[in-house]
């Protein structure tokens, strides 16, 4: 019989077989179970309306509030950048990869994703595998905390596979490890003001 410590790895990169997985679940309209730099996330297709909304009931969250969006590089969010002043891209750019999300003015995220504001919550993720399913993948990805909204996020394997098992809606959960980060990315936005600290 199959039990959680079967789908818990150490290792922060998955094996290619793992990834193309990952991927056709997403492709699919499918959510993915993965590790970050402090928490696991649930990632899916931020362009998929279907998909954000079966993730937003999985987590028992307010379309409002929006959701962060990860590439695997700053090119990635190149519609974004190219509106900043050279400065700002700079600010940016030099803080990824990394626990860091910043507000930007969205030029292409549908409502569901910016929870209708004018800026989307983007990063470039310091975590290995993260930015590996994204590259993967061919695009963003939304990824957010494993959790019911209010409740504490997934910070380690058996905890995420206890959830991962709990919720059908999770169509692939890919093994992996969390760096040493405590909790969630910090949220920035342009003018210096932070949102949620790291």
């Amino acid at each position: 019989m199959t039990s959680a410590a079967d789908f818990i790895s150490e290792d922060l990169m998955p094996g290619a077989w793992q990834l193309q997985l990952a991927v056709r679940s997403l492709r699919a309209g499918g959510i993915v179970l993965h590790a970050t730099e402090g928490v696991w996330g649930l990632a899916c297709d931020p362009f998929s309306k279907s998909a954000v909304g079966r993730l937003l009931a999985l987590k028992n969250r307010q379309p409002e509030k929006g959701l962060i969006v990860i590439g695997a590089q700053p090119e990635a969010f190149q519609p974004e950048l190219v509106t900043l002043s050279d400065a700002q891209q700079q600010a940016v750019s030099a803080s990824w990869p990394g626990a860091v999300t910043w507000l930007l003015p969205s030029q292409r995220f549908p409502h569901w994703i910016t929870g209708g504001r004018p800026n989307v919550a983007v990063r470039v993720p310091g975590h290995e595998q993260s930015r590996a399913l994204s590259r993967a993948f061919g695009g963003p990805l939304v990824s957010t905390s494993a959790n019911y909204a209010g409740h504490r996020a997934a910070r380690n394997g058996f905890q995420a596979a206890r959830f991962a098992s709990r919720e059908p809606a999770v169509a692939y959960f890919l093994p992996g490890a969390t760096l040493t980060r405590t909790g969630p990315s910090e949220i920035r936005d342009l003018q210096g003001q932070i949102h949620r600290a790291g």
